[in-house]
């Protein structure tokens, strides 16, 4: 059995855009996932709506900053044989700068603490695999919500990459097969999530082979 974690935002909880509720299982792209890879692969879903990179924000209910949670999912589920890492647009947020940069330090960081924690057994170190989410588009009031910049979000795929040539992962860009949801420029509708994990069986069975 290979076990991966799939580590993101609202996109990987599976947030409907429209009911601001979740999507059914079916199109959670981590379920999604799981099903097009079929027997003997196990993925856990560890979404949280508002997970930065490694921001914190304490506007919700719960811990948002994933270098502090990232640490906790990895004891919790190890040994695993896959990381995959979906996170950036909550960086974009004006309160934590707005800026690209600040979710490619942040994605970098993520990289760090997936290569060097202490892991039982310590060579049963994961491998990882980086995506890029979707680039947000125009919402209703003509921009994406929460103040986002849709030139911004459509720089995350090229610094990611660089992440991860840098580090040593695997990348993935969702933007190539899906887009974001113009009832809010930031969320995914069910088919767009689906796309997404159906589009990553692929590159996960390459990456596991």
């Amino acid at each position: 059995m290979k076990t991966i974690l799939a580590f993101g935002d609202s996109l990987t909880w599976g947030a409907d855009p429209v009911t601001g509720l979740r999507h059914p299982p079916e199109f959670r792209w981590p379920t999604a996932l799981e099903d097009r890879l079929g027997d003997g692969f196990d993925v856990i879903s560890e979404g949280l709506g508002g997970r930065t990179t490694c921001f914190d924000d304490h506007t919700g209910p719960a811990d948002r900053n994933g270098a502090r949670s990232l640490e906790v999912a990895l004891a919790s589920h190890m040994p695993l044989d896959l990381v995959i890492i979906m996170l950036g647009t909550n960086d974009l947020k004006p309160v934590h700068g707005g800026r690209a940069e600040a979710a490619f330090s942040g994605m970098r960081r993520l990289a760090q603490i997936v290569d060097g924690f202490p892991y039982k057994p310590r060579n049963a170190r994961p491998k990882l695999l980086i995506v890029a989410p979707p680039p947000c588009v125009p919402g209703p009031e003509g921009a994406p919500a929460g103040g986002r910049s849709i030139r911004e979000s459509e720089r995350l795929a090229p610094l990611f990459r660089m992440v991860a040539e840098e580090s040593g992962a695997f990348f993935f860009d969702s933007g190539t097969v899906a887009r974001a949801s113009a009832a809010d420029g930031v969320h995914l509708d069910a088919q767009a999530s689906m796309a997404i994990g159906h589009a990553l069986a692929q590159p996960v069975n390459s990456i596991l082979a």
